[in-house]
């Protein structure tokens, strides 16, 4: 496969994901989520999916950039794309917890995990490609602030 056709394939991946992810949000954003309370400096509804959108295009592209340097470094690159495929699985994971089941503690705790993974996938990533790294600064950076949005929203809820 062409090294252009695997970030392609990883950004289709990752789009697929989001969506997936936006399926469970939808219903509660317009249940559940008006009812909470939320801190102010909560963003509005319709800065989250062009915001997600871009996170999950850029995710891709870092991953695809890894896995073209699979011949080069083999067990970092498995490694990386290895914490790379959980921490997409715990992004899914957080929405279903959040809004699907209304579970503000419980997604709390995962998302933390969440940017833990994150966190070294972006360890590894820049350790195999450091422009791929530096690709998931800004995802890094998003679920860090909605790590502390997810706890206010907890800490106005409990």
């Amino acid at each position: 496969m062409s090294k252009y056709l695997k970030i392609i394939y990883c950004v289709a991946i990752c789009l697929a994901v989001g969506y997936l992810s936006s399926n469970v949000t939808q219903s509660s954003i317009k249940t559940w989520y008006p009812t909470i309370e939320k801190p102010i400096f909560n963003p509005p509804n319709w800065v989250f999916a062009p915001v997600w959108t871009m996170l999950f295009i850029l995710m891709g592209i870092a991953a695809g950039m890894v896995w073209n340097k699979l011949e080069s470094n083999k067990e970092l690159v498995k490694k990386g794309l290895l914490f790379f495929t959980a921490q997409l699985l715990l992004n899914a994971l957080w929405s279903y917890l959040f809004f699907g089941l209304n579970n503000i503690l419980l997604a709390l705790i995962e998302i933390i995990l969440l940017w833990l993974i994150i966190y070294e996938t972006y360890y590894i990533f820049k350790q195999v490609d450091k422009k791929a790294g530096y690709l998931l600064i800004p995802y890094l950076a998003w679920v860090g602030f909605a790590s502390i949005l997810t706890g206010s929203i907890y800490w106005l809820n409990r």
